[in-house]
């Protein structure tokens, strides 16, 4: 995937300056407290980076905090925080999980804490987590967590068609499409066949705990859950 510089965010010494001046406004900021959260991402983290880090700030690019996108500024900052900051940051949950805070004023932070895998991974959580994931993707433009299944050697998302897909999912559609599997995107859950699973920017690949799937349809998942951890589990 393309990398993502500060060139893309701003090309001119005045905009650099505007940069520079949010960055020390957001340094600030984080020794408050932020007013009523509007977004809030959460990221894995291996050994003190997101190994997805691009992933995520494009799909971060395409959400909306109180109707509006991102300003170039905090995606810039949010990119050059996590590279530096995580790196430098004195914590010890080195492979946890890394929290975007924006509150309505448009004001972030950031946080780290320790990875708890999912408690239930029935089919039925897994349903539950997803819908409330769409309820926010209906107020900020993009789903952290989807629906998706293999059925008969498909993909399929539960995602609108324009959707831009969270960083997790980008992943998994790019190593479907490495393997010549068909990906398509449905409305609804009930249209979903096949091994159901979970995509998470959180939690990754999360097969539902139940399946009468065909072996070769759960085998396609388990590809996409082993692709997943080989990168998060990347040092370099």
């Amino acid at each position: 995937m393309p990398q993502i510089d500060d060139a893309e965010l701003f090309g001119n010494a005045e905009d650099q300056r505007a940069y520079e001046d949010f960055c020390a406004n957001q340094e600030s900021v984080e020794k408050f407290t932020l007013d009523k959260p509007a977004l809030v991402c959460r990221w894995r983290m291996s050994n003190k980076k997101v190994p997805m880090l691009n992933r995520h700030i494009r799909a971060l690019s395409e959400r909306l905090v109180q109707g509006e996108p991102l300003t170039h500024n905090m995606l810039s900052w949010a990119k050059q925080h996590v590279e530096w900051s995580l790196a430098e940051g004195d914590y010890t949950a080195r492979d946890g999980v890394l929290m975007l805070v924006i509150d309505i004023n448009g004001n972030a932070a950031m946080t780290v804490g320790e990875y708890e895998p999912l408690a239930d991974t029935s089919a039925k959580a897994l349903r539950a987590r997803s819908a409330e994931a769409r309820s926010e993707a209906d107020e900020t433009g993009v789903a952290p967590e989807l629906l998706a299944a293999v059925n008969n050697g498909e993909l399929a998302f539960v995602a609108p068609t324009d959707e831009c897909l969270c960083g997790t999912a980008t992943l998994i559609e790019q190593l479907a499409q490495t393997k010549g599997i068909p990906v398509t995107r449905v409305d609804i859950p009930a249209q979903l066949k096949g091994a159901l699973f979970l995509v998470s920017d959180e939690h990754g690949v999360v097969p539902a705990a139940e399946t009468d799937a065909a072996e070769t349809d759960a085998a396609t998942v388990a590809f996409f859950a082993d692709g997943y951890e080989k990168l998060r589990a990347r040092r370099s």
